[in-house]
């Protein structure tokens, strides 16, 4: 074999033998790592509190029809009762009739004394007939009423037994949830101890805490309690008095301002009107992501206050650095 041949030979088998060098093999950017894993435990967190809402009225759910079924077999009860005394008149009407009590006009006037006696007779005929009749009525209601009150009862049964299964399910999956939100706060919590001291040091800082205007209103109350709030700590699921998630933090803010709004993200996306990016002016609830997972309460229109996430404070960011925004919201105006 000639000395090229040979060259080139080893050239390819050394190639062959050098592993290949992926992208998987590089070394994962800690910081890229920790916003991935906050995203998705964001997510979860939303989820987690949706359910828990579901669960909530689900169960309030089965306790009114738990007091409906009650309330329909008390009726009911009542019903079956009143109609075993307008059958027990009708009966003893009945009997009256049947002894001789009732006459026809005829043999009354067959068998009276005198024409005192005769329309005595006749009118314990009008009593008696009047009587039955009423008796009559009184038992067809009674006997509707019981029917009605029996459906009642019945549709609330089946009401209670729907609810308790979808609570059951709902419960269910609430767990799951709650574990997979807990392990990813714990992958979340892994990766911020990977991350370099400066750039921890950066998320831990609270930014700008110096006093800020804010108008006059329900708006500028809700945005005077959030910017208080600047340097408290993140935490899933809290809703204050010095821990917070997005949701709870806008939450609060606007019950301090005496306005009641959902607890979640995606139901503040729901809430107010909506208003274009250009019309944001303070206190206006800007809605992140498709998921609607998060959400933040302008400054101003470039600024916007809100609880960000793990290893982070409640802060001041720009408005359109925070994610992709998916819907603004106005509670007032």
């Amino acid at each position: 074999m000639s000395r090229k041949l040979t060259r080139g030979f080893l050239v390819v088998v050394l190639l062959a033998a050098t592993p290949a060098v992926s992208l998987a093999a590089q070394p994962a950017d800690p910081a890229r790592t920790y916003a991935d894993l906050t995203a998705q435990a964001t997510k979860l967190n939303e989820e987690v509190l949706r359910a828990q809402e579901d669960l909530v009225q689900r169960r309030a759910e089965l306790e009114r029809a738990t007091v409906d079924v009650a309330a329909a077999q008390q009726i009911e009860r009542q019903a079956k009762s009143d109609e075993d005394d307008f059958r027990g008149q009708v009966d003893l009407i009945t009997q009256a009739s049947f002894e001789g009590a009732r006459f026809n006009q005829l043999s009354a006037l067959l068998v009276a004394d005198s024409q005192q006696d005769f329309l005595n007779r006749l009118e314990m005929m009008r009593v008696l007939a009047a009587d039955k009749a009423e008796s009559l009525a009184r038992l067809s209601s009674a006997v509707e009423k019981a029917r009605q009150a029996h459906q009642v009862a019945e549709n609330a049964r089946t009401r209670a037994a729907e609810a308790t299964a979808a609570a059951e399910r709902l419960k269910s999956d609430l767990d799951g949830r709650n574990r997979a939100l807990q392990a990813q706060i714990g992958e979340v919590r892994a990766a911020l101890t990977r991350l370099p001291a400066p750039v921890v040091s950066k998320l831990r800082d609270p930014g700008d805490r110096s006093p800020i205007s804010v108008p006059s209103g329900t708006a500028g109350l809700a945005l005077a309690f959030a910017l208080e709030q600047r340097g408290d700590d993140y935490y899933y699921g809290s809703t204050g008095l010095d821990r917070w998630d997005c949701a709870g933090l806008t939450m609060k803010a606007y019950a301090a301002a005496g306005v009641s709004i959902p607890r979640t993200s995606g139901g503040q996306a729901g809430v107010g009107r909506v208003v274009t990016r250009p019309e944001v002016r303070a206190g206006d609830l800007i809605i992140y992501y498709s998921s609607r997972s998060h959400v933040a309460m302008a400054v101003d229109n470039a600024r916007a206050v809100h609880a960000s996430t793990e290893g982070q404070p409640v802060k001041i960011a720009p408005i359109d650095a925070i994610g992709p925004i998916a819907v603004i919201r106005r509670i007032e105006g």
